[in-house]
Formats: C-alpha cells, structure tokens, sequence
C-alpha cells in the first residue's frame, strides 16, 4: 500500500518568544490590512513585500502568495511567505483550511521542511477552532498522490511546523485537527490505489489496519460468512469477479460505555467498476478505482473517532466488491434476494452500489446502529444535479438529516438536501420481484436513494452521495487532482454532537 501523505510534528511557541530557526516563516495578509502588514514584514524581506504590494503584484487577496528572501539575520528564517486572506472580517472556518494549505503548498515548493508559522486571529472563529483548522489544512497539503512515480518529481513534505501562537490549550486544538487531517489523506490514499493493487481482500487489510487503534475491534467477513447471512446482493455483484467479496466491520467502543445510541457509518466499497455486463463506456472508466470512496472515508472517520476520543458508540461497515463482466458475472433480468429478505430484478448491472450497501444496510442494524449514515460514490445523477462541488443528502427523519447538514457546515464540505417523494417509488416496481434495482435517468440520484430506504429500516437514517465530490478533476491552489477524502470531516462532527 503506498505512502503518500506525511504528518509533520506541529509545536506551538509563544509568539512573544524568538523567532526559531526555519526554512520559511508564513505570515497571514488580508487585504485591508496591507499597511500594516507592510509596516511589519517589509524590511524582513529587504523591501520585496514593500514593492509587490506598491506595484499591485500582491494584494492581499485570498490564497494569493508571495515568497520572499528573509534578510534579518536575528530570525534565522530563510524565506517569508505571506498569504494573502481577503478582507479579515470576511475569513471563516473554510477559508483557513484553504489558506493553510496554500500557504503549504507554497513551502513544500520551495522545499522548505521545518516552518514557522504565525497565527492571527481572523474572522469570528475561537482560537480553537482556527488552529485546528489550521493543523488541518498543513496536514491535507501534507500529501502526494504520486507514488508510483519513478522518476524524482515530488516535493518535500514538511517535516516540522512551529505554531506562534499566545492562544489557550493550542497543542490539543492542533493535536485535533492534525489527526483529522492525517486520517484524510488515508482515505485518499486508498482511493487513489490503482484496481490491480487493490481488490475487495486487500482493500479489507488496508482498512482494517486503518482502522487498528485502541479502541477500535475489527472483522472481516468473507464469503462463506456473507453466504450464511445470505446476502445475496452483494455476493451476486461480485460474482463475476475473480476476487469474491467480503465486509468489514470495525467497532468502535469509548471506555465505560456500553449503552446508548450506536452510529453505524456505512460506505461503499466497489474496488473497481466496470458497470459489470451492463458496461460502462471506456471514456474515464479509469476512474472507477474511485468507487470505494465511501468505504474509506467512513473507515478513516472512525479511526478518527477513537483517537479523538468522540463520546458516541460507533461501528463502520464496508461492503466491498470488484463489479466485472465475465461468464459468471450478474446480467440484466437476474433476481437476487438480499439479507433483508426482499428481491430484486437487476435491469442495470451498473447500478449496483445501492445493491452491496443495502445488504450492509441490514447488518449495520443487525449489529444494533440505532443511526445510519450511509456514503457511496453512488449515481451520475448527483453530478448531474449538483456538479462536483456539493455532495448530495438524503434522509428520514427530518431532525437527522438537518444534524448531518449542520455536521457538515462545521466541517466546512458542502452537502444539500434531495427529496425522498413517494411518487419517485413508482420506478422501482418490478413486475416479478419486490424491486428493481435502477429507475432509469429521470431523478436517478432520488430513486437510488429510495432503494436504500427499503433497507434502511424505520430509525434515523441518512445518504451522502458523494459521486461528485469524492475526486478533483481539476486542480486547486490548496487542492492537487484526485481524491478528496470528502466527508470525514462531516462525520467526525457528526459524531461529536447528541444523535437526536
């Protein structure tokens, strides 16, 4: 499994203390403070941050970045790198995370390791809550995607960041946000694993080993045990396969407690689709080593969750499955009957991630999840609705579905809500099963949601479509191509507030 990612040591100093050594020191500059910031910063960079601001060069708008030599010799730092913030009133929680890693981006360039940096409070944030964000936002930057690259392309991680900060209990709001972060990136780094290197038994080691910190208890059901529990769907989508399916489920149980609710995270874990007999085209179907991005990002949460310590009983499980055309794969007409007991009339090959979560679906509850969030690279139709900037929501009853939403907003990912109508049902009606499992284009996105629901059972449940926002096409300043380990945050959160 590839290591692509790096958690540099972070450590705070009073920012009234010297000035350590480091390769660069990154400053914060919103625009309407440039004076000041001039005033302060410019003969530090022999007069460069004084001319770029004069010839409009810098401004100071956000995630602007300027790099100049640092001429004090007292401060024993090579290079300063200001950050431009936008107006300071106008800096949120997102916009730290996204400045953050500008700004570590910026010095991984210029191969800049060791970091000094210097906190500013901006906007209406608590100190907390910058400076995790901020840990975060290094951390996320903290990657390469690149592994398998033979020749010397990649820049240095950063090694060791120095946070100048006066601010209370600053190395636990650090602390915090750099686990979040660092269990980002392994979401990431398994969603960028290649199909041959990863199939349904080796995606199970990976999270497994993801997922082995204290307090956390793992099992990996294969298909013997999937066959005894009859789940139908999930084995019938990897039949025609050479590496069958398995699931794992990771609990998650906090010291002394042993009662209350349960969150049951659930994620899709297609190691590779190739929409089985129903095939896919062959434009960017390379990226369907993607659609076990759910499976990882729900993994990676709740190995979150126990190293935060979250005050909520937890379970992840992860239905995982490779989806080929062959002699013995699913076809279209076929009837699989799932754990839950009802059947289903595949039409669509291609639809089959709502096929191996509603089998998980079932066993989450078995398990005992009071509370279901489910995360799945799951429709087209969602990037069709929604582009790729927002992840899709759906759910019952309305109180969880809002707690998700407001988990979201904290954790700075964008999600919005989509109907769950009972006249969507209708395409869903088989003339020789319970169900069928796709109801064409038209609302594709809500009808696959509606399958879910049939398995979701009558308690709290939510989905996250994550089809759009679980890879970059393009290139960001604080974002490279490829996998985003969206929705981690979201959960985490989540986790960290009262299941209604």
């Amino acid at each position: 499994m590839s290591q692509s990612f790096h958690v540099p040591e972070v450590v705070c100093a009073v920012s009234s203390g010297p000035m350590p050594e480091a390769d660069a020191l990154v400053v914060w500059v919103p625009s309407d403070q440039l004076t000041e910031a001039v005033a302060q910063y410019g003969d530090a960079t022999g007069g460069g941050l004084r001319a770029a601001v004069a010839s409009g060069a810098f401004s100071g708008k956000a995630c602007d970045v300027a790099v100049f030599p640092c001429v004090r010799a007292d401060w024993h730092v090579t290079h300063v790198v200001c950050v431009g913030a936008g107006p300071a009133a106008d800096v949120d929680a997102e916009r730290v995370r996204r400045l953050a890693a500008v700004a570590a981006h910026a010095c991984r360039r210029h191969r800049a390791s060791r970091v000094a940096w210097v906190d500013a409070a901006l906007g209406a944030m608590s100190d907390a809550q910058r400076l995790d964000i901020l840990a975060e936002g290094i951390a996320l930057a903290n990657f390469d995607g690149g592994f398998y690259k033979t020749r010397d392309e990649r820049t240095p991680f950063l090694t060791e960041i120095t946070v100048l900060t006066s601010a209370p209990d600053a190395d636990a709001a650090l602390r915090r946000g750099r686990i979040v972060g660092e269990s980002a990136n392994s979401a990431r780094v398994l969603i960028n694993e290649p199909g041959n290197y990863l199939w349904p038994e080796r995606l199970m080691e990976a999270a497994g080993t993801l997922a082995s910190v204290p307090g956390i208890t793992v099992d990996v059901l294969g298909p013997a045990r999937l066959k005894d529990l009859g789940m139908g769907m999930l084995l019938g989508v990897g039949q025609g396969s050479a590496h069958p399916p398995h699931m794992l489920v990771a609990r998650y149980e906090p010291d002394g407690m042993t009662t209350g609710p349960v969150l049951g995270l659930i994620g899709k874990g297609v190691t590779f689709d190739t929409g089985g007999i129903s095939l896919k085209p062959a434009d960017g179907m390379d990226r369907m080593k993607d659609d076990m991005g759910g499976g990882a990002s729900v993994t990676a949460a709740l190995r979150t969750l126990a190293l935060l310590k979250a005050p909520v009983r937890a379970l992840a499980v992860v239905p995982a499955a490779e989806n080929m055309p062959g002699s013995r794969a699913l076809k279209p007409g076929d009837v699989l009957k799932s754990a839950a007991g009802l059947t289903v009339e595949i039409n669509n090959t291609d639809a089959e991630g709502r096929l191996i979560l509603g089998d998980a679906l079932w066993y989450a509850r078995q398990l005992g999840a009071t509370h279901l969030v489910d995360v799945a690279t799951l429709t087209g139709a969602c990037i069709v609705a929604l582009g790729k900037v927002t992840t899709g929501l759906f759910g019952t009853p309305q109180p969880w579905v809002d707690a998700v939403r407001a988990a979201a907003a904290r954790g700075g990912e964008k999600v919005w809500p989509l109907p769950l109508f009972d006249d969507y049902k209708d395409g869903l009606k088989s003339d020789i099963a319970d169900l069928v499992n796709s109801a064409g284009r038209p609302g594709g996105a809500i009808t696959a949601a509606l399958f879910l629901k049939e398995f979701a059972g009558t308690g709290p449940w939510a989905h996250l479509d994550i089809a759009g926002t679980v890879w970059a096409e393009d290139a960001k300043p604080w974002m490279p191509r490829g996998a985003t380990g969206a929705i981690v945050r979201t959960l985490v959160e989540l986790a960290h507030q009262p299941l209604p």
